[in-house]
């Protein structure tokens, strides 16, 4: 067997071997087991709470509307209605108000011509409506009680 050539330099490892090295069936010994340390759990916990500290959330859960935020995506995750969510619409326009008053950290997203052609049917759809708008601010649009069911 020829010998293994590692050079190290910095944080990087070469290794250089040869045809006959590779040849031979490894003696790596691999631990499968997580390390505690290592893991980190996702937007969900193992339990089904919702893990506030999750960098996916880009720290919305933290903001100056976190706890509209939190609120809103808690009774979304919690919610047994059908459609799912159903029954936060009071909690997401609460949150979107708040947002509303900071639109530096929370640019008002644009709708496209297909969200405004195409609402949804469950008239949840929170979209910016074409035509004159204060600049600074998006206001939610308010259910006026009359829905659009169709057959």
């Amino acid at each position: 067997m020829a010998a293994i050539l590692v050079n190290t330099s910095g944080k990087d490892q070469v290794i250089f071997a040869t045809k006959e090295d590779l040849g031979e069936p490894s003696s790596a010994i691999i631990n499968l087991e997580e390390d505690e340390e290592d893991h980190q759990p996702g937007l969900i916990l193992p339990n089904g709470d919702i893990n506030w500290e999750c960098p996916c959330l880009g720290g919305m859960a933290s903001g100056p509307c976190g706890f509209e935020f939190r609120e809103a995506f808690s009774c979304f995750h919690y919610s047994k209605a059908e459609p799912k969510g159903s029954d936060c619409y009071e909690a997401f326009l609460t949150m979107q108000d708040c947002m509303s008053h900071f639109p530096a950290l929370y640019p008002p997203a644009k709708a496209s011509p297909d969200d405004l052609s195409n609402p949804p049917q469950d008239g949840l759809g929170l979209v910016e409506i074409q035509g004159e708008m204060d600049s600074n601010a998006i206001q939610p649009e308010r259910d006026s009680g009359s829905s659009r069911v169709e057959s």
